[in-house]
């Protein structure tokens, strides 16, 4: 049977991926998860990265995850720039650590969307311990008037 409209043969192509009733993907060796779950076979950020059944790389991702959110926070409330700084200079610099700062947010928002329980955890414990550390008033050496606070929480470091 000779079909010149080109419909009805496949040409060698694999179907279209489909998803079936629990979010993974049919017809691919890639599983995407669009509910939370719980465990360590996962990817998180970077293809193929902790990988399938190796805990070790899981955990270091973990940490890895913890300490971006902890380095947002405390980017997000840090003094780097001295006074006295020429404005041009002082400009650069804030743009820099802003860069960092929201490229970081980033990581760690698409590092959450793996949709791992274990990755979401860790950065809500990451940016409410920085927040702890270099937000909060616990350990900060003198108070902000309160005629100049705006709101008990700083602006938010995240950008979405």
């Amino acid at each position: 049977m000779n079909d010149m409209s080109g419909h009805g043969h496949d040409h060698g192509m694999a179907p279209p991926p489909t998803m079936n009733g629990t979010g993974m993907m049919r017809g691919h060796k890639m599983m995407m998860h669009m509910t939370f779950f719980w465990g360590k076979n996962t990817e998180v950020l970077f293809h193929g990265w902790p990988g399938m059944e190796n805990t070790g790389m899981y955990v270091l991702a973990l940490f890895f995850v913890f300490a971006m959110s902890v380095l947002v926070e405390w980017l997000s409330h840090s003094r780097i720039i001295k006074p006295g700084r020429s404005d041009v200079a002082a400009g650069v610099i804030q743009t820099l650590m802003y860069a960092i700062r929201v490229g970081l947010a980033y990581m760690v928002m698409l590092a959450v969307m793996s949709f791992n329980g274990g990755i979401f955890l860790v950065a809500i414990v990451g940016h409410s311990l920085g927040f702890l550390l270099f937000g909060s008033r616990v350990f900060r050496k003198t108070e902000i008037p309160y005629s100049m606070k705006t709101s008990d929480l700083p602006p938010s470091s995240c950008s979405c």
